[in-house]
């Protein structure tokens, strides 16, 4: 049924799957896990693309996206292990890996990083 929803929405747009399809395009991206004490600390909306605690961590990501064109990142915390995940895309790629750096070192300050803070970004 989610199938025919689409299909009736294409339709009434005039739009064909290509035409759909061309509406989004991949940017380069990086991802990357970063160890902390405690993952419990980091909470997320239910889509885990904000951040609601600690609650510096979202403003901070906010900054660092603002300055990059096409940038968005976010953090989440791991299901298994005691770590956060992070994300990052942009532009281009190095922008992505220079984005996903900085976002894990926000998330390093913000909440418990363990170990040396990031000094560069490790897949």
């Amino acid at each position: 049924s989610d199938l025919l929803l689409v299909e009736a929405i294409l339709a009434l747009r005039g739009w064909s799957a290509t035409d759909w399809d061309a509406l989004y395009a991949e940017l380069p991206s990086r991802q990357s896990k970063l160890p902390v004490a405690d993952r419990s600390l980091i909470c997320t909306t239910p889509d885990e693309t904000r951040a609601t605690a600690p609650e510096a961590l979202q403003p901070a990501l906010d900054a660092l996206m603002a300055d990059v064109k096409q940038g968005r990142c976010f953090v989440r915390p791991s299901g298994t292990e005691d770590v956060v995940r992070v994300y990052a895309e942009a532009e281009t790629q190095s922008a992505a890996d220079q984005l996903a750096l900085l976002t894990a070192q926000a998330a390093w300050r913000l909440a418990g990083g363990v170990g040396d803070e990031p000094k560069a970004m490790m897949a």
